[in-house]
């Protein structure tokens, strides 16, 4: 019997739905919302991703908080019923909700607030929005399309935002209510057509079609109809409030701060010359899209089974890039950076994230690989996976230019390309094979991190100061051994959300040792005795900077992996790498990633599914597998990849089942070898479930 959310006591229901009238109104919105996600109010919701969603179109913006609350580690799935009484328990963002979170922030309390205000509470505080996101709220009350909020000064006016907002959300509830009407009509008229599916001879795209004039009435009125609805959820998805779940995976990161997102038609886009779109960010996720033929109508494909991929050991190929010979005369610019487990945010991968300025067109040679500091990026089979991905910005959109798919000579991630000269976005990946959230099962008891002293002063312990020492080189970006104000910036921001104010630098200046103006190690380690001294010896601040920069509670550096990038440029000698941000690389990289392997690797339509493929890409030390589904309806299916041989998945599970919502490309399985010294093979066996 499958576990779900218990049910609150009819006591508990009858006092939240007030009369019987505002009870029935309250239930119409509740099955609206529920069914501008699922075709039928029997349809369950079956993940945290799902509920979310559903929540989101009752006009209601779920906190991770609010989600774990009703979607716990034994709940398999919810019904229908349990949507309501959440419903009932949770209320309706409303206008005054909005209001007082603006006033949090309007520090004179003058009804305005700074856009550049907005934007770093957004990007670096609580739940935090990309800065793309951001942009795309500012874009969607630009008029004048100059990039600006245009309310007096670079000033907003946050009642008429919030009212922008709550109007907005009253729309989506109409289109809801449009949509469920339309629906609900479509399943009175009776119907004289068989399903596809139900004559045996009938396969693909094919119908049966006769010439009763009655007949096609009502196929052409049941097409217009389909028709109207799939421009309702277009229409709802452009004007919708609340923002458009994205996949938890790393993924995801349900329940955030309010966007004015609007998604985009990958049909519509490769009309208009700019290729398909397969990302979940850009491709219409808010609810699924009713189309004349069902799933459930089509025939159900046996399993099958792809030929084996065999790859050699990583370690015995020769490699295939090799370094300029000429690389001493060449310009080289580097960084440091990491990537981080966020347990906040469902332990997806985020990282320092980078921008190239190039002044000239040039030969380019990049190297990433991961930097060894304790333990962090190695382990027995092997060092954490890591990759670049070379975006060039546009004026709308990030284009992929290249990517690291070969390991050098010296086991380096490496390209050699030429790029002309421009910005460039270099975003680091990892499978997450590798580095994943470990649970708290595998940790041993907690390391002492301060002790007193003879005379009764609090001293940090030796074992608390080697690991500070190690934070300190993660830190430390340009590998100066030094902390500048921008390293230490970084840092701020990672551990605590937010940037280092003036005088908090102010304090920093005048309490600890500084050489050239930056932090010495010995300084670092003075700032941190300071900060316990100041806590009367409480260690929660500590800790938190301790689990944020990856360490367990043993002191072992296991959810971190930093890294060094290296850029050399033959033709440029004025090239600028820079730090621009420290981001889930879901949000970056769900496009590229799934671009590269459509691209690049293997596709297979799946038996009887002429709108669904699945692509596998084998590279020099990792695969990739991805579904594409361009049908209306989302499809669940099942990746079994259990038959390989030496593989490790980031998945956790070789045999794994994902929902693939329609028109949407997602990543089924990363896959690296196990053991680099020995033979790995990739077989991939999919099935369609029900």
């Amino acid at each position: 019997m499958s576990r779900r959310l218990s049910r609150p006591s009819s006591a508990a229901s009858h006092r939240s739905s007030g009369s019987s009238a505002h009870d029935s109104e309250f239930k119409v919105e509740c099955k609206a919302a529920y069914l501008s996600v699922y075709d039928d109010l029997k349809d369950v919701i079956s993940s945290e991703y799902d509920l979310s969603a559903v929540l989101q179109q009752s006009g209601r913006n779920p906190t991770r908080k609010i989600l774990a609350k009703y979607w716990t580690d034994e709940t398999d799935y919810l019904t229908f019923d349990d949507f309501v009484n959440i419903c009932r328990r949770e209320h309706a963002t409303t206008t005054d909700d909005l209001m007082k979170a603006f006033r949090k922030i309007d520090i004179n309390g003058d009804g305005y607030i700074s856009l550049d205000e907005l934007f770093r509470m957004l990007t670096t505080r609580g739940e935090k929005m990309t800065r793309d996101e951001v942009q795309c709220m500012i874009d969607e009350v630009d008029e004048n399309r100059d990039g600006k909020l245009d309310y007096g000064e670079r000033i907003l006016y946050y009642s008429e935002f919030c009212n922008m907002l709550m109007s907005t959300t009253d729309e989506c509830k109409k289109m809801s209510m449009k949509m469920m009407e339309k629906k609900e009509r479509k399943k009175k008229r009776p119907s004289n057509t068989p399903r596809r599916g139900d004559d045996e001879n009938i396969h693909g795209s094919r119908t049966s079609l006769r010439s009763n004039a009655s007949v096609k009435h009502e196929i052409e009125e049941g097409i217009q109809e389909d028709l109207d609805i799939k421009e309702d959820v277009m229409l709802s998805s452009r004007s919708s409030v609340t923002r458009s779940p994205r996949k938890l995976q790393p993924q995801e990161k349900p329940g955030s701060l309010l966007s004015l997102r609007s998604n985009r038609n990958p049909h519509t886009e490769e009309a208009d010359g700019q290729g398909p779109s397969h990302s979940l960010r850009s491709v219409g996720r808010t609810g699924s899209k009713s189309s004349l033929i069902s799933i459930d109508d089509m025939p159900r494909p046996s399993p099958r089974v792809k030929k084996d991929k065999v790859r050699t050991p990583v370690g015995s190929r020769s490699a295939k890039v090799s370094e300029p010979s000429n690389l001493r005369d060449w310009t080289h610019t580097s960084s440091k950076g990491c990537f981080f487990i966020d347990a906040d945010e469902g332990g997806q991968i985020i990282s320092h994230q980078y921008t190239l300025d190039l002044a000239d067109d040039t030969n380019v040679f990049i190297t990433m690989q991961p930097n060894r500091i304790g333990d962090a990026g190695f382990t027995d089979d092997g060092p954490v996976d890591t990759a670049i991905y070379v975006l060039r910005e546009g004026s709308s959109s990030n284009k992929i230019v290249t990517f690291t798919e070969q390991r050098d000579s010296k086991g380096r991630y490496c390209v050699r390309c030429d790029l002309s000269a421009g910005r460039y976005k270099l975003v680091p990946f990892t499978t997450g094979c590798r580095l994943y959230e470990r649970s708290a099962g595998r940790e041993t008891k907690e390391v002492k991190l301060i002790k007193q002293d003879k005379e009764d002063k609090i001293v940090l312990s030796k074992t608390f100061k080697k690991a500070l020492e190690d934070i300190f080189d993660m830190a430390d970006l340009d590998g100066n051994g030094l902390l500048s104000r921008e390293d230490f910036n970084w840092y701020n921001i990672r551990t605590s959300g937010e940037e280092v104010a003036d005088d908090e630098w102010d304090v920093v200046e005048g309490n600890i040792e500084l050489e050239r103006g930056e932090i010495t190690k010995t300084g670092f380690i003075h700032l941190n005795q300071m900060e316990a001294e100041d806590n009367d010896g409480d260690t929660d601040d500590l800790w938190v900077t301790l689990t944020s920069m990856g360490f367990n509670k043993s002191l072992v550096l296991n959810q971190a992996c930093p890294f060094k990038l290296d850029v050399y440029t033959e033709d440029c000698r004025d090239a600028s790498l820079e730090v621009m941000g420290l981001e889930a690389q879901a949000v970056m990289l769900e496009d590229a990633v799934c671009e590269t392997v459509t691209a690049k690797g293997e596709v297979s339509k799946v038996k009887g599914m002429k709108d669904l493929s699945v692509y596998t890409y084998i590279g020099d030390a990792r695969a990739t597998v991805v579904v594409e589904n361009q049908s209306y309806s989302k499809i669940r299916i099942q990746l079994d990849c259990s038959r390989s041989k030496n593989v490790v998945s980031n998945q956790r599970d070789l045999n794994y089942t994902l929902t693939v919502p329609s028109n949407t490309t997602v990543v089924g399985h990363h896959l690296i070898p196990r053991d680099e010294k020995a033979e790995w093979i990739v077989r991939c066996q999919e099935s369609i479930l029900r």
